[in-house]
């Protein structure tokens, strides 16, 4: 479970910054190079690469290089634990909004 925590904080630490949700957006669109990436965005390159490798180290993308080019895809898989913790907090909530609209509801629920 430690492990589990570790890496979904890992997740939201690196989808904290809109440069890095921009990123991740982009590369859900196909491959990518870091400096077609790069274009995208004010500011150097030595300070665009520091979200790359934070991407990286938390699993949500991976990059390969090929001569000069480095290319960066996004790991879909990675994106799964962030959807499965979403949903279990969308069950905890919606079963919490639940028995809150029985209580308001039902008249039974609410005599001693």
């Amino acid at each position: 479970m430690a492990h589990y925590s570790a890496q979904l904080d890992g997740v939201f630490v690196a989808l904290a910054d809109p440069t890095r949700r921009a990123v991740v957006r982009r590369l859900g669109h196909g491959p990518t190079s870091v400096g077609d990436l790069a274009r995208e965005f004010p500011m150097t390159l030595p300070s665009f690469m520091k979200h790359v490798r934070t991407l990286e180290a938390n699993g949500l993308i991976h990059t390969t290089k090929s001569g000069r080019v480095r290319t960066c895809v996004l790991n879909r898989d990675r994106l799964t634990l962030l959807h499965d913790w979403l949903e279990e907090q969308r069950r905890l909530w919606q079963d919490h909004t639940d028995r809150l609209e029985r209580f308001v509801t039902d008249p039974q629920e609410n005599t001693p």
